[in-house]
């Protein structure tokens, strides 16, 4: 009888022992959960987990410290509408149709989250678009109309446009739960993208952060006076310096009357329309707050004699005061929705991705916006948790590119990757796993002539040197040794030290131009068909 009470016992052990191994590795087969939360224009130099000069994100930083912090992320066209077809497509920008922010998407092409909508995924974006066509792909969607509004923004839907009161970045939030709500008790792995409009220009404030930044000193840039010496005519006849071409309405929030009193004059025609837009959005509460903020601001403009580096250190502060203001907002939210997965259980089987559509100038060079391949644009933040696969705190520093998320969704969710996507998988990398990781990345920006006069351009990266082919009405090359000149302020295409890498760089630009399917010929055609279109709209 003993024996046979033993042996009953030692089954029922080896049973539940058998059914807790079954669980845990049925939880480790999990298809898991994918949210992709992407802000624009978010530099990496305005998160703490990489810089903590200018200002304190905790809850985007709680993604590195719990997951894997990216150092080396970058884009491969750094302006908004393309970088968010690559990402949707995993294919540069001559091969997914949005080459700049006057291209429409063609949204009947292959994209990720259709492809995991066809694995048994449900799929859904909330936020920004900014690709002109109607999302596809998406069981649930609401997207902003263009840029968007801070205030009482208008959303996109299937069955029409809506108004909703509030400020944009917590509407997004709001939606963006509301949805995960909703599906409570669905059994199917969800994506959901939640697309932030901030912190793009022109940086309004939640009114209760209007003061957040107001009484600190920013800490300028050290290239904030750059001559643009060691540079060629690209960078010299760049229309972003905030000098010059930042608007002191839309962008300062100085009004359109003591401007005119004090005998500037606005660098764009749109600048004034820009400023009367947004101040139109606000209710009489926001507008009643806004004042109290902005108010003294104007008074004491009014009563300087700001001019030339006085002026730009000004605009400088002012501008760095709105767009961090806008960010605390964004870095609340983040933190809001982790709290949500956190209390629902579904952070353990979920992947979380936080990113921006591109880098942006926060004064170096003397600059604001992006496009350029020089550092501050190029890269981009990136931050990735994911229970069980991601080692917390862990970081990375390998080479990698918004090429490379739709393949990296895709294996992570046990799909198949579509061998015309040009990005490399990221999941070896999170895992920590050797790989044959790549030693270089290609760039190519198309936007030209247009807005902030960036010329067209395409080049490599690797580790420690970045080369850069300025064409059309140029055609000049830039090579910068980033070890040596971390700033890129000496163009040392021309040094004769250099002979040896600038051969290898050259060859190897060659190489990369060929894999992704670009070439000279290519970039001609394109740029024909670009002008044609410009001309058709009087923009050229």
């Amino acid at each position: 009888m003993k024996n046979i009470t033993t042996l009953i016992i030692t089954l029922s052990l080896s049973t539940l022992l058998f059914s807790c191994q079954e669980k845990k590795v049925e939880e480790k087969t999990k298809r898991p959960n994918i949210i992709y939360i992407m802000s624009d224009d978010h530099a990496y130099q305005a998160i703490s987990a990489y810089d903590t000069s200018l200002i304190h994100t905790p809850n985007i930083d709680r993604l590195a410290h719990e997951g894997m912090r990216f150092d080396h992320a970058y884009v491969s066209n750094s302006i908004c509408s393309p970088s968010r077809a690559v990402t949707l497509t995993g294919k540069m920008s001559h091969f997914n149709s949005v080459k700049d922010n006057l291209d429409v998407f063609d949204s009947t092409q292959i994209t990720y989250p259709k492809i995991l909508q066809n694995a048994g995924y449900e799929t859904a974006i909330v936020g920004k678009w900014h690709l002109k066509s109607q999302p596809t792909g998406f069981d649930y969607w609401e997207v902003l109309p263009d840029q968007g509004d801070y205030y009482q923004p208008d959303f996109r839907t299937p069955n029409g446009m809506i108004n909703e009161k509030g400020y944009v970045t917590d509407i997004i939030t709001d939606k963006a739960i509301a949805y995960l709500d909703k599906r409570k008790k669905n059994e199917e792995p969800f994506m959901l993208m939640v697309h932030h409009k901030a912190p793009h220009r022109e940086w309004m404030v939640a009114m209760e952060h209007l003061q957040a930044f107001k009484d600190q000193k920013i800490k300028q840039p050290a290239t904030l006076f750059d001559d643009y010496k060691g540079r060629g005519k690209a960078a010299q006849e760049a229309e972003m310096r905030i000098s010059d071409h930042m608007g002191l309405t839309n962008d300062t929030k100085v009004e359109p009357e003591i401007r005119d009193a004090k005998g500037f004059k606005p660098f764009m025609g749109w600048y004034d329309f820009a400023y009367s837009k947004n101040l139109k959005r606000m209710t009489a509460e926001e507008k009643a707050k806004w004042e109290e903020v902005y108010g003294p601001i104007n008074e004491d403009f009014k009563n300087s004699d700001l001019k030339g580096k006085e002026l730009t250190a000004w605009k400088y502060q002012r501008y760095m005061e709105d767009y961090l203001g806008t960010l605390v907002s964004v870095d609340e939210n983040v933190g809001r929705l982790l709290d949500y997965l956190d209390q629902t259980g579904l952070a353990e089987n979920t992947i979380v991705v936080y990113t921006s559509d591109q880098g942006f100038y926060l004064g170096e060079h003397g600059w604001f916006d992006k496009r350029f391949m020089y550092e501050q644009s190029f890269r981009t933040p990136l931050m990735v948790r994911w229970p069980g696969h991601i080692k917390a705190g862990s970081v990375n520093k390998d080479l990698v590119q918004n090429i490379d998320y739709a393949p990296s969704f895709l294996e992570a969710a046990g799909v198949e990757i579509p061998t015309d996507m040009q990005g490399a998988s990221l999941l070896p990398l999170m895992e920590q796993k050797k790989t044959d990781w790549r030693d270089a990345l290609y760039y190519h920006y198309y936007e030209y002539p247009g807005i902030h006069g960036v010329k067209r351009h395409y080049g490599i990266k690797t580790k420690r040197y970045k080369l850069i082919h300025f064409y059309y009405d140029v055609d000049e090359w830039e090579l910068y040794d980033l070890e040596k000149d971390p700033d890129e302020m000496q163009n040392v295409y021309t040094d004769p030290s250099y002979a040896e890498v600038k051969e290898t760089l050259h060859q190897k630009l060659k190489d990369l131009r060929k894999q992704y399917g670009d070439s000279d010929q290519l970039t001609q055609e394109m740029l024909k068909a670009d002008l044609k279109r410009l001309e058709e709209l009087g923009l050229n």
